[in-house]
Order: C-alpha cells, then sequence, then structure tokens
C-alpha cells in the first residue's frame, strides 16, 4: 500500500489517509531522520550552514509534513482509530524530540559552528537560528548527567500523553451532553439563528424539538438570551463541569488527576534544569524577563482595571435588580442581563449585526482588507483535495503572481472538531537549494453552521475572531525569512506572538474596513449610521470586567507554575486569584481549571498573560495607523517589512522599535479599553 504522509505531494491527500498510515509513516520517518543525523555526524566539520544546519532543518521539515496533517485531523475530524494513531505516535515523537535535543555531539558541532569564523558569514536569520538551536539544546538537557537526561525523556514524553488525555476528555464531556427541548416557550428569547443550529441537529439525531449541545454558538445564545433562567443555569454547569468531579458527568471524564501530574512533572523538569519554577524555564524564550516582572505588568493592570470593573458589575446587579426584582446576580445571569443592558444603553443587540455579516462575505472583506495594507492578491483555488466538504483553499501571491503563502479554512462547528479557533502550520517556509517551500496554513473557526438553505451567518464577535486568526496566518505565510527554525511565526517570542493578530483584529470597527464586507444578506443594504455608531459606542462596554477576567486566568496560570505545591492547591490558588482580581464569582461547582486547554493542552503554560503582554504591542502599533491612515499603504508597508515578514530572526523589541520608531507604550491600550483616566 502506499502511504498518502509519506507521499511527496504539493499538498496532502486528506481524503485518503487513514487511521493505518499514521504510525508506519512516523516510524518510517524517524528513522531516516536518525541515519541521516548519524550520516551527518560521521561526516565531520569544519561546521558550516550547510553541511550543518540546513540539513537538520529539512529533516524537521520532513517530519512536519508528516506529522501536521495528522495532528490537524485530529482536531477536526477526530475519530477512535485516529485517536489511537496519534495517541501511539506521542511517545515516539517525544522520544526522538528528546534524543535530538539531548544530542551532545550535534550540540558541540553546533558551538563548534558558533565559535568559528563561518558564524559571521551566515546572515542575520541564520545567526538567529543557531543561537536559537545552542538555548534549546540547553533547555532540552544536553548538560544533565545520563540518568538526569533519561528522567527529563521520560518526563518529556509522559506530559505529551497527558496534554492529548487532557484534550479528550475535555472533547468527550463536551460531546457527551445534550438537552432535548420540545416546549418552545423554553427557548423564549433565544436567537432564531441559534434556533435554527439546535433544530438542525435534532433533526439529524433523529428527535423532536430543539437539541442543545455544548458547542460554543449554542452555549453563547443560551446564556446571553434565554429568558427562562433555570435552562440558562442547567447550560452553564454543563458547560463549566466539563472533565471534572462534578455537573452531569461529574467523574467520568475528569482531568484533575492529569492537571495535577503535569504541574508536578513541570516542575521536576525544570528543577532538573536549574530552574527555581516552571515559570521560569518558560520565559527562557520570552520577552518578559522574570515572572515577577509579568507578574508586576498583571498587577498594574489589575489595579487600573478592578475598580471600574466593580463600578461596572455594580451597574448590572442594579439593572437586574430594577428589571427583574434579582437580588442575587449569579454566573449563569451575567450574560443574558449584559445583553439586556447593552440593549438598554446602546440599543444594540450583537444579532442586530448578524444579517450584515455573511460568513462568505466577511471572508471576502478580510481579504480586500489585507490587499489594500499588505499589497498582495488572495484568491481561491478550487479542485483541492480536503477532509471536509465545508473547507475552501486560498492562495496570497505577490501583484506580480509570486506565490507568497496558502492556506485552507474551515470555518463552521460540528462535532468531532475541537472546541474554540486556531491558526495551524501545515509547511513552512524553507529555502533548499534553489527550492523554495511555499508556507500553507489552517484556519479554523467553530461559527454557527449555515442552516436551512440560509448563508451562514455570524456575530461581530467572530468577525474579529476571523481576523485575529487570520493575522496570525499571515505572520506565517508571508515571512521573507528562509531559514525555516526562525521564519514565520518560528522562533517568535511567544508573548510577541499574539501581536499580528490582535493588531488585525482593529480594521472590524472602522467604518471603511466594514463597508467592505458588511451588507444586509438578502437587501445588500450597508450597516446603517446609526447602527455602526451604536456598535462603536458599545466597543468598550464592560471592557474592564472582561480585562479583570483575562488577568485572572494570567496570574492563576503563573501562580499555578511558580507556587511549589501548587499541583495540591489548584482549585485553592484560582480562589486567592479571584479574591484578588476577579469581580463576578462563579459558583462552588464551577471547574473552569478542567478545560483550561490554553495552559494544560496548548502552548500557552506559563504564558498565558502573552495575550496581555502583546496587547500592549499591538494597540500601540495600530495607533500609527491611527495616526497616518488606517489604510496608509506607506505604514502597511512598514509593518509588513519589519514585522510580518521577519519572524523570528530578530528580537521581537527590536522589530517593534524598528516599524514604530521607540518602544512600545502602554497608553494605546489603556485607551483603547477606556482606561486612559
Amino acid at each position: 500500500m502506499t502511504n498518502p504522509l509519506l507521499a511527496d505531494d504539493a499538498l496532502p491527500r486528506f481524503s485518503s489517509i487513514r487511521p493505518e498510515h499514521v504510525e508506519p509513516a512516523v516510524d518510517t520517518v524517524l528513522a531516516d531522520n536518525r541515519a541521516a543525523i548519524r550520516q551527518l555526524l560521521d561526516a565531520g566539520g569544519p561546521w558550516g550552514w550547510d553541511n550543518l544546519v540546513a540539513p537538520l532543518e529539512r529533516l524537521e521539515d520532513r517530519l512536519e509534513r508528516v506529522w501536521s496533517p495528522v495532528s490537524h485531523l485530529n482536531a477536526v475530524r477526530n475519530s477512535e482509530g485516529l485517536r489511537a494513531a496519534y495517541n501511539a505516535c506521542l511517545p515516539k515523537l517525544s522520544a526522538y524530540q528528546t534524543e535530538v535535543g539531548q544530542n551532545t555531539e550535534l550540540f558541540e558541532a553546533m558551538q563548534a559552528l558558533r565559535e568559528s569564523g563561518a558564524f559571521a558569514e551566515l546572515d542575520q536569520a541564520q545567526r538567529q537560528t543557531v543561537d536559537n538551536a545552542l538555548r534549546d539544546f540547553r533547555l532540552a538537557g544536553v548538560a544533565l548527567p545520563e540518568t538526569e537526561k533519561r528522567r527529563y525523556a521520560e518526563i518529556a514524553s509522559r506530559l505529551s500523553e497527558l496534554s492529548s488525555r487532557f484534550q479528550e476528555n475535555l472533547l468527550d464531556a463536551t460531546n457527551a451532553w445534550q438537552l432535548d427541548v420540545t416546549n418552545e416557550a423554553r427557548l423564549a428569547g433565544v436567537p432564531e439563528s441559534a434556533l435554527g443550529v439546535m433544530r438542525q441537529a435534532a433533526e439529524q439525531a433523529g428527535v423532536e424539538g430543539w437539541r442543545v449541545t455544548l458547542d460554543v454558538p449554542v452555549v453563547q445564545a443560551i446564556l446571553g438570551h434565554a429568558r427562562d433562567r433555570e435552562l440558562r443555569r442547567e447550560v452553564y454547569e454543563a458547560f463549566t463541569t466539563r472533565a471534572s468531579d462534578t455537573g452531569p458527568h461529574g467523574g467520568r471524564w475528569d482531568n484533575l488527576p492529569l492537571m495535577r501530574e503535569i504541574l508536578a512533572l513541570r516542575r521536576e523538569q525544570a528543577a532538573l534544569l536549574g530552574f527555581a519554577s516552571y515559570a521560569e524555564l518558560s520565559l527562557q524564550p520570552k520577552m518578559a524577563e522574570s515572572p515577577a516582572q509579568v507578574i508586576g505588568f498583571l498587577e498594574d493592570l489589575a489595579q487600573r482595571a478592578k475598580p471600574v470593573a466593580e463600578q461596572e458589575f455594580a451597574e448590572l446587579a442594579a439593572f437586574a435588580r430594577e428589571q427583574d426584582g434579582l437580588e442575587t446576580l449569579e454566573a449563569w445571569d451575567v450574560g443574558y442581563y449584559s445583553e439586556r443592558l447593552r440593549e438598554a444603553r446602546f440599543e444594540l443587540s450583537p444579532e442586530d449585526l448578524r444579517p450584515y455579516l455573511q460568513a462568505d462575505r466577511v471572508m471576502d472583506g478580510l481579504f480586500q482588507v489585507v490587499e489594500r495594507l499588505f499589497g498582495v492578491r488572495i484568491q481561491a483555488r478550487e479542485g483541492v483535495d480536503v477532509w471536509h466538504e465545508d473547507v475552501r483553499f486560498y492562495e496570497i501571491r505577490d501583484p506580480d503572481g509570486t506565490l507568497r503563502g496558502q492556506f485552507y479554512t474551515d470555518l463552521y462547528a460540528r462535532p468531532q472538531k475541537r472546541g474554540g479557533a486556531w491558526m495551524a502550520t501545515l509547511r513552512g517556509r524553507l529555502r533548499d537549494g534553489e527550492r523554495l517551500q511555499t508556507p500553507v496554513a489552517f484556519l479554523t473557526c467553530n461559527f454557527t453552521p449555515p442552516v436551512g438553505g440560509r448563508p451562514a451567518l455570524i456575530t461581530h464577535d467572530e468577525v474579529e475572531t476571523l481576523f485575529h486568526e487570520f493575522g496570525h496566518g499571515l505572520h506565517h505565510m508571508l515571512t521573507r525569512v528562509d531559514a525555516a527554525s526562525v521564519a514565520g511565526i518560528n522562533g517568535v517570542a511567544w508573548d510577541a506572538v499574539e501581536l499580528p493578530s490582535q493588531f488585525l483584529e482593529n480594521w472590524t470597527w472602522e467604518r471603511e474596513a466594514l463597508d467592505l464586507f458588511a451588507a444586509h444578506h438578502e437587501t445588500g443594504e450597508p450597516i446603517p449610521e446609526a447602527l455602526f455608531q451604536r456598535l462603536r459606542a458599545a466597543r468598550n462596554f464592560q471592557a474592564a470586567m472582561q480585562m479583570v477576567r483575562q488577568l485572572e486566568f494570567s496570574l492563576f496560570d503563573l501562580r499555578l507554575h511558580t507556587e511549589p505545591d501548587a499541583e495540591a492547591r489548584i482549585y485553592e490558588l484560582l480562589e486567592a486569584v479571584r479574591e484578588q482580581v476577579a469581580v463576578v464569582r462563579p459558583p462552588a461547582f464551577n471547574r473552569f481549571p478542567n478545560s483550561f486547554a490554553h495552559i494544560f493542552a496548548g502552548g500557552y503554560a506559563a504564558g498565558y498573560y502573552s495575550y496581555k503582554w502583546a496587547e500592549v504591542l499591538s494597540a500601540d502599533a495600530y495607533s500609527r495607523f491611527e495616526e497616518e491612515g488606517i489604510f496608509n499603504a506607506e505604514t502597511g508597508r512598514a509593518f509588513l517589512e519589519n514585522i510580518l515578514e521577519k519572524g523570528g530572526s530578530e528580537d521581537a523589541m527590536s522589530l517593534f522599535v524598528a516599524f514604530r520608531g521607540r518602544e512600545p507604550s502602554i497608553e494605546p491600550l489603556l485607551r483603547a479599553s477606556g482606561l486612559a483616566a
């Protein structure tokens, strides 16, 4: 049988990939890579780019070409067979990565290159690659004694398994719960767009009425709009107790034992490498210098935001009392009364904008915004093999037709698909002699799908999400760097990686940009000026409450990864952080940490603060466009050349200063969040 994962196709043949292809493909590439590394070292120095770093980059790329499609399918088309194959490979991949990271001969070869005259002849991106590699060797334990190296390898392998199980438990718990409603009165207040999705889910399951699930668009619709308070409470409890010891499936997919083990192992790993905490280890490749600096940054924001957030919450509680005589505002009431207060204060509901935000048109408008800013052209390409009928494929080209990047979009929620929104990489830019590999990205969201012959209509929040993820995609695809390890998002300090994504969100609030895509799906009319003004006026509605919520997550994450016995006190630490910054206090049954995939199954451990850190950069970067014109071609080119094209080839602060002409200021973020005064 020919294995599609080993084919040298320009793009994967997703429809041909089966679970039984996965392990043989991974085994083949790992064996080939090990043999190639041995051969490379046996050939000996003197070491340079062409006989050391470039061959290693090619090997890493070959592994990514096999594993990226598998990892992606596991997230968007999860099945028992694929899950088993994916999990069978995790220990093998972990063992290989640790083996390479701890290879003393490779480390000494890289060190010899760093200290030789050949290093001075390398370009900036190549020098950065060598320096990053030496740092990563140290962080992989290359200098440890043999017994400690073995322990490090065991920990790395176990952590990859635990992260995967965390994500699986969360997906299974999300898919396991549903509530079938036959009495329409229970769903009073819920927007028609969400009712259509629930009706469709019920039809597909062969049941009467409406099926309420834990897909995020459905949960948001219930919590934001259902008048039935008991229904809100039921959905809130099911959603916030997923993968925990409590709630409707309490104990069935409980992530707590995994979380405890993950935290203990991370701390042990950090200690092996000589760090006082996992947070210290995590910050090594980031912009921030120490956990204390990050905590200071977060607490400073909290001091500014919390008094305003308390005021916002008091207004909300007073409004709920006045409207419905509600004496206690519970967590499952906050979304509902927030929407009613927004409607009362600004005559605005997210549903008011939905008819103007047809997903396909929004996509076209996003492309037009990017084309105007960065001078590229984006076009759909038909006939590409995909994993689901909703998936589309596009190409980004320079004005002269040169191909810059390619990407897949998969926009709608469905079962067996991980929740949330993300950009992931399929291929990175890599120059191999004359051949230049085009970067390819995945853009994944979980929007409300089209229902009953009507087009998919999304909320303004979802438009922001789409722009955000595409900002990551542009960072990956528009790179001009030929050294794969620092091309695109590779090698970018994690606390700067959100800069392009948060930056691009700003255009979703500008009339000039909205007019490129916001048009009524039936009449074609643009958003009426009065509605646009209400949208703008409501931009900072409860901004301080939203900020303290993000600060709560960030401080909780940092404390989990700095305090010596955190795994024994997970919920207790969260309570302590809430005491410090939160204004909404959830009920005792809430198990938010059990679904905090960013830090337990994603790349944000001791790094969740990156969203706020990068927001300082993005708000300040955008302020230059506010000064010079939001579609100023020269400013767009400066952002393209200094940030997007450079990837991780230079220090993030240097790149920011090159674009902005100075170090970042926090003022634009405070202004944008309505906290400047």
